[in-house]
């Protein structure tokens, strides 16, 4: 190979699907580069006398066949690709051999220039798949891949689709306010969108980030202020996913999780328009995070009950069990609850929850005005009042606050 270094790899993506590839070793090499193998639908035989448990796991779900012994002449017999790996020198020196013979495109991991083929650092997002080869630098091609892909992933390197798109709706979970926090086809989303209709609690700094020509609507539901009705919302989901644009529905938190994304999704299904749901880090379980207290810990909490807190328990419209509440020895996790936190504390305690249960309330979790005040089901009505806890703010109840650092 030594007479062919002075030039250039010629990049080529191999369509594996269905077609014979042996990898000869079982070891670490085996365990990074299986999967893509497996996930481009090869046929693969692996040759090794042993193999790391992840790759014997791949085994045993019938993902791969394992011969569990050597290499032996012939074993590339049919193949159209051959990874050479394993840790006997020997070995590798006479499976390379084979595929020269045989013409069969090989990798050498152990001695890149006796390969006749090299693997790219490799990437994917959403379609794209990037790889990147930079001649005997790989930690150099796994850099500019990381920095390709990500560009991609979070919308600050523009791809935009020249073929004709769907047009449609994404529901997208924002996280709990921090913008690092969104997830990255979330924000890819948003980079790709003609029109945004957020809420007040969704990362309000991703907006800032939007192009020029984006069109943003608020559909902030402040409490007890001004608010879009949720049918007017719908409306206008419809209307510019119709007008053949691309829009992304921005909410704080999860969209299923008290924010009304399935209203949203039965209202566009309704009107026949295509939509996805994009996922997000509930508030629930990432504010007490950032402040230091785990919703469930070994010894202390097996479990974590999630509640929305916006009717207070003796209204009619109430579909909370509070006495069943009440029994709990979990973690029990409050949003949308400041205004009520004293009828609610007042009836854990009646149905039998102790009034020294630590509480702590998390103000405007995960931003920079992040906030946390302790207190316990006897005096947290008297401290929400006194230290003008406001909306948004999640409450928790239970001993996991005192596991926290009450910063």
């Amino acid at each position: 190979m030594a007479e062919h270094a002075e030039h250039p790899a010629y990049p080529v993506g191999l369509r594996l699907s269905g077609r014979r590839v042996v990898v000869v070793g079982g070891g670490q090499v085996a365990q990074r580069r299986l999967p893509a193998l497996i996930a481009a639908g090869a046929d693969i035989v692996l040759v090794s006398p042993s193999a790391k448990p992840s790759v014997e796991a791949m085994a045993e779900a019938g993902e791969i066949r394992w011969e569990r012994r050597r290499y032996a002449e012939g074993d590339l017999t049919g193949a159209w690709y051959a990874l050479i790996a394993s840790s006997d020198p020997a070995a590798n020196h006479t499976a390379s051999a084979e595929a020269e013979r045989a013409r069969i495109w090989c990798v050498r991991s152990d001695d890149a220039e006796a390969a006749t083929a090299w693997t790219p650092a490799t990437g994917r997002s959403e379609g794209v798949t990037v790889a990147v080869l930079t001649g005997h630098d790989p930690r150099r091609s796994a850099a500019v891949r990381d920095a390709i892909v990500e560009g991609l992933r979070d919308g600050t390197l523009a791809a935009p689709h020249h073929r004709s798109r769907t047009p449609g709706v994404a529901l997208v979970g924002g996280g709990p306010g921090d913008p690092d926090l969104i997830t990255v086809r979330g924000r890819r989303l948003l980079a790709e969108a003609d029109v945004v209709i957020a809420d007040r609690l969704g990362p309000r700094d991703l907006l800032d980030e939007l192009g020029p020509h984006v069109e943003v609507i608020d559909a902030a539901k402040i409490p007890y202020g001004r608010a879009m009705a949720q049918e007017a919302i719908n409306d206008a989901l419809i209307e510019h996913a119709k007008a053949g644009k691309a829009v992304v529905r921005l909410k704080g938190g999860d969209p299923f999780v008290f924010g009304r994304g399935m209203e949203e999704a039965h209202a566009l299904a309704e009107a026949g328009i295509p939509y996805t749901v994009v996922p997000g880090i509930s508030s629930s379980i990432s504010v007490p995070g950032a402040v230091g207290i785990p919703v469930t810990h070994r010894g202390v909490a097996h479990e974590f009950t999630v509640v929305s807190g916006h009717v207070a328990p003796d209204d009619d419209r109430s579909l909370v069990d509070w006495a069943a509440l009440a029994s709990l020895r979990g973690t029990l996790v409050l949003l949308m609850a400041v205004d009520k936190i004293g009828a609610i504390a007042e009836a854990l305690v009646a149905h039998g929850k102790a009034p020294d249960t630590p509480v702590a309330l998390v103000q405007e979790g995960t931003t920079a005005a992040q906030r946390r005040v302790d207190a316990t089901l006897a005096t947290v009505a008297e401290t929400v009042r006194t230290e003008g806890i406001r909306p948004p703010a999640v409450i928790v109840i239970g001993e996991v606050v005192a596991l926290g650092d009450g910063q």
